[in-house]
């Protein structure tokens, strides 16, 4: 059962209810279904509905505020897909966007103003981290980063008069390096200070931020929940009610708006997310697991490795594991990683993940990039494990390996 940790990220207990609780796979199935009228005859699927317009049948409901009016969020296939993932979540209000960065972007946005401060993780995802130093500086907000090694007493403090934020992100991208996300949210409950997390590895099944005194749990629908590699989404899932209208005001002051064919899809991939989810993480442990074994190999970055120097949080905070990794080589030249990456074939060269394929990328461009950016003492690879049979993966690697010690030094 999700909550009960399954230390080998192979499989989940069989537990006996006694409260009349539904476990989470069938309610990821049934969420949201209420939400659609009521009608003899009904689909599994919510109606998709395409239209600007809604028709409302009195005029003096054109300027009511407790119902929908204008159809850029509020069409029962958005309705179905933000009252599921209040589910999945433990949240009271959900918002969409049409991106995961769109996403973390809007969740900042909505809560700071001119002349706050934030406080990000600098094992961010890449893109929040530009956005912070070029929007966020433009508006009057200051930026300061901590170290993912930096202890909750060191980041409270930190906090300053006007920290208004904390950014975080669990593992980090890139490095997963792994917080203590409730420690982390109580030091800024304390001082009056929200907490922000990007929970896309985790796709809000493998760990539940707000239960975790986390104030805005922002995902990339993009990744696990569509599923598929062809939907950009994301969330923001909250539970306080003044977090929730700060954050359901931004949506209508900006304009936000999410196509609901792209909505269709994300609640079509969420009914089989949990399952989904499993095999990536049951996968991804056999070709992580191997890659241990491999001389070419310095270390491999998986916080459900026992050996994983943030497997402690993981052990007592998460349910499971995703496919996403990272494997440091021993040293080589940037000809022979490439040599390495381009021999490969059913690990597709692309950004993104969360997907059914298999992906992999050089992470190094990007952790140059990266202020304090720590010597991981070779090349960074990020691998993402798809659905494919993990035997053939494993085969896949061992001609990238062949190529990298083929290729000249």
């Amino acid at each position: 059962m999700l909550g009960s940790h399954q230390s080998d990220g192979e499989g989940e207990a069989q537990v006996s209810r006694t409260d009349g609780a539904r476990g989470e796979a069938t309610r990821l199935i049934h969420a949201g279904r209420a939400t659609a009228a009521a009608s003899p005859v009904r689909t599994v699927a919510p109606t998709l509905q395409r239209g600007s317009t809604l028709l409302l049948p009195r005029s003096r409901d054109l300027y009511r505020e407790d119902i929908p009016t204008y159809g850029m969020n509020s069409l029962a296939v958005h309705d179905a897909l933000k009252a599921a993932l209040g589910d999945l979540e433990g949240a009271d209000h959900v918002e969409l966007f049409s991106s995961g960065l769109a996403a973390c972007t809007g969740a900042i946005l909505c809560v700071v103003e001119a002349g706050d401060e934030i406080l990000i993780v600098e094992s961010v995802y890449g893109p929040t981290r530009r956005f912070c130093d070029r929007f966020l500086t433009r508006m009057g907000v200051t930026t300061r980063r901590f170290t993912p090694k930096a202890s909750p007493d060191e980041v409270a403090a930190m906090i300053g008069p006007r920290t208004r934020l904390l950014v975080l992100e669990s593992p980090g991208s890139l490095t997963f390096d792994m917080l203590d996300v409730a420690a982390l949210a109580r030091v800024a409950r304390a001082r009056g200070v929200l907490t922000m997390m990007d929970n896309t590895w985790a796709a809000g099944l493998i760990f539940k931020p707000l239960d975790h005194g986390v104030d805005l749990s922002v995902q990339a629908l993009t990744k696990y929940v569509c599923g598929h590699s062809d939907v950009f989404l994301g969330s923001v899932a909250a539970r306080d009610r003044a977090v929730a209208l700060k954050l359901a005001n931004f949506v209508r002051d900006t304009g936000a708006s999410t196509s609901p064919d792209d909505v269709f899809q994300a609640l079509r991939g969420l009914r089989t997310l949990k399952p989904r989810i499993e095999r990536h993480g049951q996968n991804g442990l056999i070709v992580a697991r191997w890659l241990q074994t491999r001389r070419e190999v310095k270390r491999v970055l998986h916080p459900a490795l026992p050996d994983d120097p943030g497997h402690g949080l993981w052990a007592r905070d998460y349910a499971g594991a995703c496919g996403l990794f990272g494997l440091v080589l021993e040293p080589a030249s940037d000809s022979a990683v490439e040599a390495f990456l381009d021999r490969l074939k059913l690990f597709g060269l692309g950004f993104s993940w969360g997907g059914y394929e298999s992906l992999a990328i050089p992470c190094d461009p990007q952790l140059r990039r990266t202020p304090a950016a720590q010597d991981l003492g070779g090349p960074l690879i990020r691998l993402h494990v798809g659905l494919e049979d993990p035997q053939d993966l494993i085969n896949d690697l061992e001609q990238g390996f062949a190529a990298l010690a083929a290729a000249p030094p």
